[in-house]
């Protein structure tokens, strides 16, 4: 069984990405794919509604298979009630952060300490980048941080980090972050290494789709990792992320 934690519709393409998510989950026998919309880096109230709209719109359509991370921008007044309404009535399962501030800023944590109460992943966008790296955005030491300080909340670390050498050992001793290979930009050895140094229980399947489904499936398939192992990442840890009544702590 498969689990694409991470994918995405775009504003202005709203259709044809949702059309692009279904074909691949019919080709490629995905059992559950998670999305959540993105437009701009630092969205304002408006557009917020109107990306969280969609993929509500789009669970709607496609229940059996879609579920949705609610994108929220910390620095909007109306975040926590954003995130309240993704989670208790558009039926969102966790809460999605890109860029619009650092994971780890006090405007964060009023957000992660209502996702604790619910129980629910926090998908946090993180890439270390040698040039262009955006304003606030969070790479590794930023997720552990945050994961030091609320070790309850359940944090995945997105794309590796960016670069797993510096994103995988920033957390390495954080036992509440698990970490995607979204992206379709590593390394053959990056699974490996990131297996050796926090093992494949914290490791998920996602892909940051719509693009290519088969990089990503084949970073894992080419892995040096067991059946049992290719299945924990496949599905088995994520369900476990997604769990509601399973706490950490």
């Amino acid at each position: 069984m498969i689990i694409d934690i991470h994918t995405h519709i775009w504003a202005g393409r709203y259709e044809s990405d949702k059309q692009e998510l279904m074909k691949a989950a019919e080709l490629y026998d995905i059992y559950r794919i998670y999305v959540s919309a993105l437009k701009s880096y630092y969205p304002d109230e408006a557009e917020i509604s109107e990306l969280n709209f969609e993929v509500a719109k789009f669970i709607k359509e496609q229940p059996d298979i879609i579920g949705g991370f609610c994108y929220i921008n910390p620095s909007n007044k109306d975040a926590l009630d954003v995130l309240k309404k993704g989670i208790e009535e558009q039926d969102m399962e966790g809460m999605k952060l890109w860029v619009a501030a650092y994971c780890d800023d006090p405007k964060v944590f009023p957000l992660v300490e209502k996702c604790i109460g619910y129980n629910i992943p926090i998908l946090i966008h993180a890439f270390h980048k040698a040039v262009g790296q955006l304003d606030n955005e969070s790479i590794g030491s930023h997720v552990a941080n945050l994961a030091r300080r609320y070790p309850e909340a359940k944090l995945l670390m997105a794309h590796l980090g960016g670069n797993a050498y510096n994103g995988i050992k920033s957390i390495r001793s954080c036992p509440n972050v698990w970490v995607d290979i979204s992206g379709s930009i590593f390394r053959r050895d990056d699974v490996d290494y990131t297996k050796k140094l926090i093992g494949t229980d914290r490791i998920v399947f996602g892909t940051d789709m719509p693009g290519s489904y088969f990089t990503n499936f084949g970073q894992i398939e080419d892995a040096d990792l067991t059946s049992e192992e290719k299945q924990l990442v496949y599905s088995g840890n994520t369900l476990k992320i997604l769990d509601r009544k399973g706490r950490i702590l």
